[in-house]
Formats: C-alpha cells, structure tokens, sequence
C-alpha cells in the first residue's frame, strides 16, 4: 500500500513507514526505538488481541458499547474494534475515547491506513483532523497529552469502558503507562462485566494489573515455535469466568523478580526513574531469580 506524496516528507522526518505481514503499515519511533504494532501484521494484531480478546464480537448484540483506547496511536484498534461491533450487530451505538500523546501519529496514519469500510474510515478521519467525532452510530474522541494526565479526567467522569485497549510501547521503553498506580486508574474505567485486553504479557505488567485487583488471563498463541512464545498478551477482567487462566508456568512468572511491577507515586517521574526504582527493589528482593525459573521450565 503507498503513502500518499503530500505527507511523505513529514513522515520520512517522524516515523519511518513498515510493512508488516499482512500487508498493512506500521510506523517506526526512534523515540522508542521500536515499532507501533507487530511486524507480523498490524491490522491482524488489532483484531486478535485487541477486538477480539475483549469479547467484542459477543457484547456487540448490546444496544450500546464504551471503548476505551489507550495510546490510539495509528487507531487500527479503535478501526478494528468498530468493524467487528458492526459486523455483528450495524445498529449498537460507540462511544469511543482515545488517549494519545502526539496528535500528528493518527494524522501521519491517514497515509498508510488499511481498507477500513467507510463509516470506520470516516471516524478515524474525523478523529486525526479535529480529535472528535460525531456519526449517528458513534461519539469519538481522542484526549491529547500524558495518559498518566488524562485517565484522571476519565475516572473523575465516571467512564465505564466495555473494553479497554492498552497498547503503549514496552515496558522497558516506557515504563510510565504500565505502573501499578496508572494501572489502578485504567482499572477504575473498567465496568464491571468489561474486559482489559493487552499485547503485553511482561510479568511486571500482570503483577500491576493484579494489584489493581484484576483477574488475570492468557491470550495463548495458536502454534508456538519455540519455548519462549507461551503467550501473545494478557486479558483482564473483573471476574475469572470467560478468561483462559494463566499456566502454572505463567503463575510461578509473577513470583519471580520480572514479576516486581513499575511504580510512580505520583504519576509524573520519568521514565528513568521509574526504571531505576525498579531496579533497586529487584536488587534487594528475596525472591526466585528470573532466569533460575527460564532453566527450570527450559526456556531458551
């Protein structure tokens, strides 16, 4: 799929354009020095661990949906998301909120987007230009800033989400969104049958998800090639029930030094800092080693 000419320049000076498997583009941050969505598949990864993960297609047959899309990036989330809602059901009404730091990365996302239907596209249009949109099946809006900023309007709202997208970068690379105290507050946007749904299956990020009092439960790879893929993210919710549970060998993962979470009292330290803290207490901590417990379960 080509860029268009007119925003090629911006791009080529931002992010630098990918292909990934399935024949949709991703953006490279040298901010982050990693890449927005899986090289595997952009557009597939939004509908497997994202749409599909948080049970979309089954809530869709309700008469309304809250989505809560955190780090909207390119909005092949929210896009996915949309799609799979109205497939299954053309008249539930979506409210979507997307927090997102650089408003230029969904309007850069313009250029390379997949073939959304139209009403979806019309949304992520909308959204790019003017951070809100309104379509007699859906009320969008994207919140600019820090998201450690912005789900504290949520909360203070009351926002209830069906489901929740938490697609930040990697832990190592921004540890900032995926703290306990920012988990707490992303939890607290969660209704009560809703479900959490993330990439990410980082012991750290599972342990802070814990904290917050979620359920935790694995979103399983279909074929594994090697010992090291046990798993492609982390599903959250409320209740065990509709979750796969963590394997044994996931669960003694929690228990190790990787499970020690990313803190930030007060929601605003650096990302160094909040690495460091981590750190310490990893030095100090009593508990299994990480890679005693890869040999014991013959990770390689």
């Amino acid at each position: 799929m080509a860029y268009s000419q007119d925003l090629a320049p911006t791009l080529n000076s931002i992010w630098q354009p990918q292909p990934t498997a399935d024949g949709s583009f991703t953006f490279f941050s040298p901010e982050f020095g990693e890449t927005f969505h899986s090289l595997g598949g952009a557009r597939q990864e939004a509908f497997d661990k994202f749409a599909i993960a948080t049970d979309l297609p089954r809530k869709a047959q309700a008469s309304q949906l809250k989505l809560l899309d955190i780090c909207y990036g390119l909005g092949y989330n929210t896009a996915a998301a949309l799609e799979v809602i109205w497939q299954h059901n053309p008249t539930c009404y979506v409210t979507v909120v997307g927090l997102e730091l650089d408003p230029r990365v969904p309007q850069a996302a313009l250029a390379v987007m997949p073939p959304w239907s139209a009403s979806v596209q019309e949304i992520l249009q909308r959204l790019a230009d003017q951070q809100q949109a309104t379509t007699p099946q859906c009320q969008a809006q994207l919140l600019i800033g820090d998201a450690r900023q912005t789900i504290q309007d949520l909360v203070r709202q009351g926002f209830q989400a069906d489901a929740i997208f938490l697609d930040p970068f990697s832990p190592q690379r921004c540890p900032q969104l995926w703290t306990v105290e920012f988990l707490r507050l992303v939890a607290q946007c969660l209704a009560l049958e809703g479900h959490l749904a993330t990439y990410c299956r980082a012991a750290a990020v599972r342990s802070a998800l814990q904290a917050a009092g979620l359920h935790l439960g694995t979103l399983p790879i279909a074929a594994p090639q090697h010992s090291h893929e046990w798993a492609q993210g982390t599903v959250a919710r409320w209740q065990a029930d509709q979750l796969i549970p963590l394997s044994p060998m996931e669960q003694e993962h929690l228990q190790t030094r990787a499970g020690i979470p990313y803190r930030d009292p007060q929601l605003r330290d650096s990302p160094e800092v909040i690495r460091s803290r981590r750190q310490a207490e990893q030095q100090t901590s009593h508990q299994e080693s990480t890679s005693h417990w890869r040999r014991r379960w013959g990770i390689t």
